[in-house]
């Protein structure tokens, strides 16, 4: 059996880029509202970059790439159809990235409590994990629209892991891009930063806490901060 070693702690993850490859999926959406606005699609692999934003952020940078009005980019119609087109199509392509399920198990059986973080809508966030069965690992799912400000506020974090009964004092952040790290140090708070997800600034220069390449370095990752927490209260002697 497990120790229980990580009770007291909570865990904030990203969603997009960290927990799930989600990229065809949202790009596909973004290349049919184009070819229906008679606009070349953006291609697969370098729209990528174009992720992390939300919805409304995708179809402004995808219109531009392919020259068009910015104006039609942002009109409500457009948003929506965006959002009836992603909900339509939400799992086709995504799925969790190679170790999040044994990762995410081994974390929950040694105390843990997990939370999703994420600037994608709660109800859209739900639905994704739900079509592809993770949302039983997580105690809740805190989208912006759950939260006092989106990330990369802080409060985001604080009151996502306020949400699941957790300690700020005991919580970790991981995601991909900028505002998981934004977020996470607005709030004092370590972060787990990933490399195979959505950011156009590497996360090198975003500075994270700890840097991970795979998703099964995670549990280790957390072990180091959590460790260095415990040291650093021993010697201030709190």
């Amino acid at each position: 059996m497990i120790e229980r070693d990580l009770e007291g702690w909570t865990i904030g993850f990203d969603l997009d880029g960290t927990l799930v490859e989600t990229h065809e999926d949202l790009v596909g959406t973004l290349n049919r509202m184009l070819v229906q606005e008679g606009l070349p699609p953006a291609p697969m692999e370098s729209a990528r970059e174009l992720i992390g934003g939300g919805a409304r952020a995708l179809l402004k940078h995808g219109f531009e790439l392919a020259g068009a009005s910015a104006e039609r980019a942002a009109s409500p119609e457009l948003f929506d159809a965006f959002i009836a087109d992603y909900i339509d199509h939400i799992a086709d392509h995504s799925a969790p990235y190679e170790g999040v399920i044994e990762t995410l198990e081994t974390l929950a059986e040694r105390g843990a409590t997990l939370v999703v973080v994420t600037n994608k809508r709660s109800d859209l966030s739900e639905l994704l994990l739900g079509k592809i069965d993770l949302t039983k690992h997580f105690a809740a799912i805190v989208g912006p629209d759950r939260v006092s400000v989106r990330k990369p506020s802080g409060c985001h974090l604080v009151e996502a892991v306020k949400s699941v009964g957790g300690d700020p004092e005991r919580a970790i952040m991981v995601g991909d891009a900028s505002p998981d790290v934004g977020c996470a140090r607005e709030a004092g708070l370590p972060v787990i930063g990933v490399t195979f997800g959505y950011t156009p600034i590497p996360m090198e220069e975003l500075e994270p806490d700890i840097i991970v390449d795979a998703f099964e370095d995670v549990e280790e990752a957390v072990d180091m901060i959590v460790v260095e927490h415990y040291v650093a209260r021993a010697l201030t002697g709190a």
